[in-house]
Parts: structure tokens; C-alpha cells; sequence
């Protein structure tokens, strides 16, 4: 090949025997053919390029037998057009009726979808044009994907720069599949994770550009963002536009009568009509046809699609007003009797709509804050501390953040903030973690110490190991969690959704009926003929009542209700550092009656302590305390880890006070010597250890496990452990061979909050229980100093689920407070599990809420964000019903004989318009939620 013309012929079917397509690249001298082998083989394609004079060679192509399966992944989509509940449920419908789709939930107040589907069935491409092949606007945003990378590529000019971006990655080693849009100049790599990461991929392809391209990778929460703000400003621009063409109208119709030398312009006569009747129905026409076509669009893929919604009633009501003023005007110039137009009426009531659907865009763009905050906080570049082979620093140098892998060592200045999660390998600093835990107090980091992005450094410079990075790390956990929620739907969303499958059709019956109603009842002589505007007749009279009832109507508040008000609080929950999985989470939520606390962790410290260690024996306390300790050295358990500490202080500081016991140590090896070595070692839950040691049998635990093993507890002992348990410790007991050697005594310090926190639930109406699976004096002595009257104690780690169906016999919502980990079965059985404290460790499956900070009152406040969210949400049904059990008679004139009011179409359509606006203001209100605080927890009374 010898120019650019020459792949062209290459690019068509050789003789029409074949089905796929080609990629020719001229650059690279070499074509991708995707063919059907039932219709050709790889000769007859290459006989096929020879004919055409081109020498030809088949290459073998790269072996994809270690690719996995895909499975199913899980697509977003930005779905336009939606206006209320119905089109919510009509797109619902049809994405679920597609061929491999497993589950697909749309949400109206984001305009996106999320659907699990199965590649290898459907496509994508194939969910976005059912989507616009049922009238709405569909674009994809981003899938569950691992090896897909977005990326801005800038240098692409000509054609021939378009076949050196293919012929690189064509010849790209683990890039499965690429498409390059020239128009947006955005390039959609697919690559195999195992042999290519995204930034070798990037760092390829400037290279074999020699610096010509630069790359940029595409944030989809970025790229969603700019959507919102395109149709915000597309919104303002109709609204603006419809309002430039309607205020002449108005003009015309109320002031220029009352101008002389306009009133003479108006009235000039131009042909049939006068000057005044033609300036009017071109102007109206504009906005009828052509900035109001999107409601005829949108009216008519509901119809089509078998449903009813707001844009069929805007769009009847304005052809009825434009097409009766339409009929007037042609029905005068053929008779000569000349009856009143309504264009205005048309016009006024389009931009009326348009304001509230402007209004309504800038409102719902607020509710999905939380999502904006959250992606804002991670950095758009990091440091990258390049090294060489020996490990020794050689450089550093500035790459984007979403090109981040895990092993990469980052440098992190002051001020900065951490691109990655991750563990500090250098440095010393403070870190302000309350962007994403809550808690306002700077954390210490040292060597070792883990980090998450986007949180802030303060002081000194770090350099850190990235552990997590993409949707592995906890920014991307939390905004995954905070925009399931948003897309999930509480159940009394149904109720709306019942309200809006019958809404239309009932609207439009009483407006028929209304039209009928005063037809007839002029016709007959029901009302006098005085009641009639001027030039008026009965049918023109009835039709003003009728398209007034159709106009005013509004499903859209109804179907705003709920998503924007579970929308902002899912937000103001991420921001306090309360995450919600769901809007049925956040409805139980407010329904809570009993709370269940584990104790461990949970209403203490989980920081437990030796306290006092008592021999039996004539054992010496330090050969007592190093038997206890290498027992216990290959536990996990936080009381081993609290013995072991506090023999290793007796033995190498000579001091046997209590020393608290830290979350960051792990085993303790025997590599200095002090420790026994331990065999058979078992762990028994709910009970304690046995190994041996030197041959002898040692178990260390509670009474049950002494009991089992047939080890009686000498009555002096057994007073021991009742004076231990009775003071809130936990008495732990030591057997070796069969006879009890010893007692440890083990105290876990009560969180400040704890008493408080309990105190503050029964207030509020909600039972505190604590359930334990220690021993009932130290379980009653803890329930006793916390105020906790409900007490169940020697539970077994299985058992808490036990405990928590035992609260659900009644029909009482029961949520289970606890550290998210040996609570997971007691979380999952709960109405409201809730992971207290767990820090990092976000992926929590079995909660409904994951409470960031190790703190009480996020309980309080989860209960009460619930309870103020769907308050506000009763609220929104409220004014949405009563709306429009009082705008609907208004408009049909009940008010008119009595009174004398009337509600002109474009007066009914402005309250039509504010009434949507008006309920996602209301939701919005709901950002101004501050929790309770400490002293007045105490205030809160059962509403």
C-alpha cells in the first residue's frame, strides 16, 4: 500500500460472500478482519487481497484462552425525557423485557439506569437504542468493567493521525478492543487486565507518537456532570426562547388595545385576517411547533409505548387552545362572524411549563450534591516516586490520579490531598480524614499506618504504598453505596406509581366531563348568558374550564415526592458520615423499635485491658503470665492480644499495670525466645482456647469451657471471678493439666457516649437490649452502668441472629448495632443492620447503614435523619394530593358561580409548572439537617 486510498477497496466484501467488517491501518501495513467462518476461511480472504494487487500474509493472532468469562455486568445509562412516574415505570418495562437482562432499576429524580445484563446476549449499544427506540434519550455512562478505559486524546488532526492511533493499538500487546470517536475525540480501550495495565496503555500510546498525542482519562461522574449542566442550559435556552416569542403576544392581546397608534396597527386589515390575528399566529406557531415539539416527542413514546404522562396533558391542552384559536380565525374569514382567539393561552402556557421544567433541572441538580462533593474530593493528579530496580529513589514525576496501581509509591505533600488508599512507607503527619469518616479530630500517621484518598494532609510530606485504587477504594466504595441508594426505591414510591398509572387517564375523563358539563349546562339554560366573555359562546366557554382542568394537573410532584427527598438524605447522610444502602433501609429506619447492641466494640471501647492476673497455684506469676501468653500467641481474639501485652510488659519493662491493648497488633511471634511453643492449638467460640504445652493440656476461657473439659472450680476461685464479674470485668480462667492454675481479670472501658446514647433512644421511643456473649454478671454490670434494662448475655456468635427473630415475633422493626464483622449473621437478620466503626472496611454486605465513626450518636442519627426524611416526604404527598384535590375543581370552575373566580389556561399552566418545583424544594430543605448533638439528645421526645 502506497497512500490512504489504497485500504478503501480492502474495506468493501470481496465478491459479497462474507459477513463482518475490517480495520485497514496504512501506518502499520495490516488489516483486522472480523469474519463469519460458516461463509469464509482466512485463504479465500487472503486470495481475495492478492486479486486485488496487494501482497497479503495471515499473521496469527495473540492466544485468548486465559480469558475469563465476562458474567453479567452492571451498565448506567442517562435516560432523557422522563417526566414523572409513568415513564419511570414505561422504561422500566422495556429494559426488562430485553434478552438478557437480569434486573433494571431507573430513577427519575437522576435520569439514570442501572441494568444488570449479560454481554454475550446484549450489548450496550443494544440497551440504548431500545432506550431511544421507546422515545426517550439514551447515552451509556459506565459498566462494572474492569478492563475498559475512557480516554480525551488530543493530536488526532488528520486522517492519517487516526491510522497511527489504530496501527498502535492494533499492534497494542493485551488491548482486546478500541473505538476512537473523532468528533468527541474520546477513545474506548478494552484490554485484557492480566497482561496491560491503563497506564502502560497510556504511556504506549504517547510513545508511539512520539509525544504527538496527549491522553487525559475520562472521570464518568465528570462526564455526568456536564450532561446536567447541558440540559440545564438546553432548558433556559426554550424557556427563554418561548418567553422572547410570547411576550409580544401578550403585548398585543392586553396592552396595544390600550395604544392608540398600536391599537390602529393591530387592527390594520392584511388579507383575510387582521395584522394583529397574523403577528399572533406566527409567533404562537414558533413556540407551538418548534420549541414545544419535545412535549408532542415525549406525548407521543408515551402513547406508543402504552402509558400516560404529564407532556400528554401539555400537549392537548395547548393543541386544543392553538387549534380551536386556529379554527375561530378560518371559521370568521369564511362567515364573517369573527369569535375570540386563545393563542396566548397556547404560548403563555408552554413557557410557563418550560420555567417550572428549568426551575425543576436546577433543583433536582442540587439533590445529587453529595455524589459531586464526593467525586470532587479525590485529587486529579499524584506524585509518582519512580525508582529503579534496587528500589532506590531516582525520580518523581506527575500522572493522572485514575492511572493510580496498586504497589505504586506516591508522594504526598502538605496540604495535599491522598490520591490513593493506601499504607505510609515514609514520613510522619496528621491527616484530616472528615471528608469521609466524620470525625473532625486529625488522625496520626507513622510508618505503616493505612490512609485513604481524598482525604487531607496536613503537616509533614509521606510517601505512601497504594493498596486500593479504582472501585476498590473506599471513595469509590462510598459514592457506589451513596448512588445505589439514590437509585433504589423506598417502598411508598409505590404508592405514587399506582397514583400515576390511572393519573392521565382520570384528568382527562374530568375534563371531558367538565367540557360537557358546562356545554350542556348553557345549552339547557343552567346559567345566564352574562356569564359569558365578551364575544363569547358556550362551547368556547366550556372549552376554557376544560383545558384549564387538563393543564393544572400534575403528576410530576407526586412522582418527585420520594426520590428527591431519599436523594438528598442519602447525601446529608455521606456528609455525617451515615451511609444508607437504600431507600428501604432509610423507610424501616423511622419504623425502629428495638435497638440491639452488641457490647464488645460496640458499647465499649473494644480496647480491653488486663486489669489484675491471680495465681492458684504455687506457679510463679511470671511462669504463670508466659504459659497464659503463648497459649494465647496464635488467638486473633482482642483478649488474647490484651494478655499478651500484658505479660510482655511484666516481662521486659518489670511493670504489671494494664496496658491498653491497640487495634494495629497482630500475633505475637516467639522469635525472642520468651514465649512456649504451643500445639494443637484450637479456638473455641463462645468459649476460648485449648492447646498443649510441654505436653501438658492448658485451656484458657470462660466457665463453659472448664465445665465441658470436667475441671471443677474451687469455691475461692469461683468468689474471685463472682467479685470480678460484678465490678464489669470479664474473669478469664486458666487451667494446665487438668487443674485451675489461675485467674485473669479483663476490662473493656465503656464508650463516653454510651450512657447518653441509651438514654437519647428511650426518649425517642426506641428499647435499647444489649446482647452479649459474656457471662451475666459482667453483661448486667455493663446493661446496669449504661442504663440498658433489656439484657441477654451468653450468647453464642450464632446464636445473635437467635436473639435478634425473638424481638421480630411481634411484628417490631429490630436493628442490630454492631463492629460488622462476627455480628455479620445477627446484621443480615435484623430489619436495620447497622456496621458501627467501621472505618475503612466499607464493603460491608450484611448492613443496611455502615456508620463510618466509631461513635453512638451516628445510631441516633441515622434514626433520626430517617424519621425527619420521611416526615418531609408525608410532607411533599401532602401538598402534591392536595394540590390537586383543590387546583382541579378550581380550574373546572367549581368556584366560578359563588364566587365569581376563574383560572385562565396559562394561570393554571404557572401552577401547574411551581407545584413540581415546589415539592424538590421542599426535599432540598432537607440539606439544611444538622444532627442531634450531645446535649440535646436528651430533648428528643416521641413525636
Amino acid at each position: 500500500m502506497t497512500c490512504a486510498a489504497a485500504p478503501t477497496p480492502l474495506k468493501e466484501p470481496q465478491g459479497g460472500q462474507w459477513s463482518g467488517q475490517s480495520l485497514c491501518c496504512f501506518a502499520e501495513k495490516q488489516a483486522d478482519v472480523f469474519y463469519d467462518p460458516n461463509l469464509v476461511k482466512e485463504e479465500d480472504i487472503k486470495n481475495a487481497i492478492e486479486d486485488a494487487g496487494f501482497e497479503a500474509e495471515i499473521l496469527t493472532e495473540p492466544s485468548t484462552s486465559g480469558q475469563k468469562p465476562l458474567g453479567t455486568l452492571m451498565g448506567q445509562f442517562t435516560i432523557g425525557g422522563m417526566t414523572c412516574a409513568a415513564c419511570v415505570n414505561s422504561v422500566e418495562g422495556i429494559l426488562r423485557d430485553l434478552p438478557g437482562v437480569k434486573k433494571a432499576v431507573v430513577a427519575l429524580a437522576t435520569s439514570l439506569g442501572e441494568v444488570e445484563y449479560d454481554p454475550t446476549v446484549i450489548s450496550k449499544e443494544d440497551i440504548v437504542n431500545a432506550i431511544e427506540d421507546a422515545g426517550f434519550e439514551g447515552s451509556f455512562v459506565q459498566s462494572s468493567e474492569q478492563d475498559k478505559i475512557v480516554l480525551r486524546v488530543t493530536g488526532v488532526l488528520i486522517e492519517l493521525d487516526v491510522h497511527i492511533l489504530e496501527g498502535i493499538l492494533v499492534n497494542f500487546k493485551g488491548v482486546r478492543q478500541f473505538r476512537f470517536d473523532r468528533i468527541s475525540g474520546e477513545l474506548e480501550v478494552l484490554f485484557d487486565p492480566e497482561v496491560v495495565h491503563s497506564r502502560s496503555i497510556v504511556e504506549g500510546i504517547e510513545a508511539g507518537s512520539l509525544g504527538k498525542f496527549k491522553l487525559h482519562v475520562m472521570n464518568p461522574y465528570a462526564r455526568m456532570t456536564s450532561r446536567d449542566v447541558e440540559e440545564t442550559s438546553h432548558m433556559f435556552q426554550l424557556f427563554t426562547s418561548s418567553l422572547f416569542l410570547s411576550i409580544p403576544v401578550f403585548l398585543i392581546q392586553v396592552i396595544c388595545p390600550h395604544i392608540p397608534l398600536l391599537d390602529a396597527l393591530i387592527l390594520w386589515r392584511c388579507g383575510p385576517f387582521l395584522m394583529g390575528d397574523w403577528l399572533k399566529w406566527v409567533l404562537v406557531s414558533v413556540v407551538q411547533f418548534v420549541i414545544g415539539k419535545r412535549f408532542y416527542i415525549a406525548a407521543g413514546r408515551a402513547l406508543r409505548n402504552g402509558s400516560t404522562n404529564m407532556d400528554v396533558l401539555v400537549a392537548l391542552g395547548t393543541s386544543a387552545s392553538y387549534f380551536y384559536s386556529v379554527g375561530a380565525l378560518l371559521y370568521g374569514a369564511l362567515t364573517g362572524f369573527w369569535s375570540p382567539t386563545y393563542f396566548e393561552t397556547s404560548s403563555m402556557l408552554i413557557t410557563f411549563v418550560l420555567l417550572g421544567k428549568y426551575l425543576e433541572s436546577l433543583a433536582k441538580g442540587k439533590t445529587s450534591d453529595a455524589i459531586k462533593k464526593l467525586v470532587e474530593l479525590a485529587p486529579a493528579t499524584a506524585l509518582l516516586v519512580v525508582k529503579d530496580k534496587g528500589g532506590k529513589f531516582i525520580d518523581e514525576r506527575e500522572i493522572d490520579a485514575l492511572l493510580i496501581q496498586p504497589g505504586d509509591t506516591l508522594k504526598v505533600l502538605p496540604g495535599a490531598k491522598l490520591p490513593a488508599d493506601g499504607i505510609v512507607v515514609w514520613g510522619t503527619s496528621y491527616v484530616n480524614e472528615s471528608m469521609v469518616t466524620g470525625e473532625a479530630i486529625p488522625v496520626p500517621k507513622e510508618i505503616d499506618s493505612s490512609v485513604i484518598g481524598g482525604t487531607i494532609n496536613l503537616h509533614g510530606a509521606l510517601h505512601i504504598k497504594a493498596t486500593k485504587v479504582g472501585s476498590d477504594a473506599v471513595l469509590s466504595q462510598i459514592i457506589s453505596l451513596v448512588e445505589t441508594a439514590q437509585m433504589s426505591k423506598a417502598p411508598i414510591q409505590k404508592f405514587a406509581d399506582f397514583v400515576a398509572s390511572i393519573f392521565v387517564p382520570t384528568v382527562v375523563a374530568l375534563s371531558l366531563l367538565t367540557f360537557f358539563g358546562w356545554y350542556i349546562g348553557g345549552v339547557a339554560g343552567a346559567y345566564p348568558e352574562t356569564w359569558l366573555p365578551e364575544n363569547g359562546n358556550y362551547f368556547v366557554f366550556a372549552l376554557m374550564f376544560s383545558i384549564s382542568v387538563v393543564v393544572i394537573a400534575c403528576p410530576c410532584a407526586l412522582g418527585l415526592a420520594t426520590p428527591t427527598a431519599v436523594m438528598v438524605a442519602t447525601g446529608v447522610g455521606a456528609n455525617n458520615g451515615v451511609l444508607i444502602k437504600g431507600g428501604d433501609a432509610l423507610e424501616r429506619a423511622q419504623k425502629v423499635r428495638y435497638v440491639i447492641f452488641d457490647k464488645t466494640g460496640t458499647l465499649t471501647q473494644g480496647k480491653a485491658t488486663v486489669t489484675t492476673a491471680k495465681v492458684f497455684s504455687g506457679m510463679d506469676r511470671g511462669e504463670f503470665l508466659t504459659l497464659v501468653a503463648s497459649a494465647e500467641a496464635s488467638s486473633e481474639h482482642p483478649l488474647a492480644r490484651a494478655i499478651l501485652e500484658y505479660a510482655r510488659h511484666f516481662h521486659f519493662l518489670e511493670d504489671p499495670s494494664p496496658t491498653k491493648n491497640t487495634q494495629n497488633q497482630g500475633r505475637v511471634s516467639n522469635v525472642s525466645g520468651w514465649l512456649l511453643d504451643a500445639t494443637e492449638f484450637s479456638a473455641l467460640p463462645g468459649r476460648g482456647i485449648q492447646c498443649f504445652i510441654e505436653g501438658k493440656r492448658v485451656l484458657v476461657g470462660n466457665r463453659k469451657l472448664l465445665i465441658a473439659s470436667g475441671i471443677t472450680i474451687p469455691t475461692h476461685a469461683e468468689s474471685y471471678l463472682v467479685e470480678l464479674e460484678e465490678s464489669a470485668q470479664t474473669g478469664i480462667l486458666v487451667a494446665c493439666d487438668d487443674n485451675l492454675i489461675g485467674v485473669l481479670g479483663v476490662a473493656d472501658p465503656l464508650k463516653r457516649e454510651s450512657a447518653v446514647v441509651v438514654e437519647g433512644l428511650m426518649k425517642m421511643g426506641v428499647r435499647p437490649v444489649m446482647v452479649t456473649g459474656d457471662n451475666w454478671r459482667t453483661a448486667r454490670a455493663v446493661a446496669k452502668e449504661v442504663g440498658i434494662q433489656d439484657v441477654m448475655a451468653e450468647v453464642m456468635p450464632a446464636g445473635k441472629a437467635d436473639a435478634v427473630r425473638s424481638f421480630q415475633r411481634d411484628g417490631s422493626i429490630v436493628a442490630m448495632v454492631g463492629d460488622g464483622i462476627n455480628d455479620s449473621p445477627a446484621l443480615a437478620a435484623a430489619d436495620i443492620g447497622m456496621a458501627i466503626g467501621a472505618g475503612t472496611d466499607i464493603a460491608i454486605e450484611a448492613a443496611d447503614y455502615v456508620l463510618m465513626r466509631n461513635n453512638l450518636e451516628d445510631v441516633i442519627t441515622a434514626i433520626d435523619l430517617s424519621r425527619k426524611t420521611f416526615a418531609r416526604i408525608r410532607l411533599n404527598y401532602v401538598f402534591a394530593m392536595a394540590y390537586n384535590v383543590v387546583a382541579i375543581p378550581v380550574a373546572a370552575g367549581a368556584l366560578f358561580p359563588s364566587l365569581g373566580i376563574i383560572l385562565p389556561p396559562w394561570v393554571a399552566g404557572a401552577c401547574m409548572a411551581l407545584s413540581s418545583v415546589s415539592v424538590v424544594c421542599s426535599s432540598l430543605l432537607l440539606r439544611r439537617y444538622k444532627k442531634p448533638r450531645l446535649t440535646t439528645i436528651l430533648e428528643i421526645t416521641v413525636e
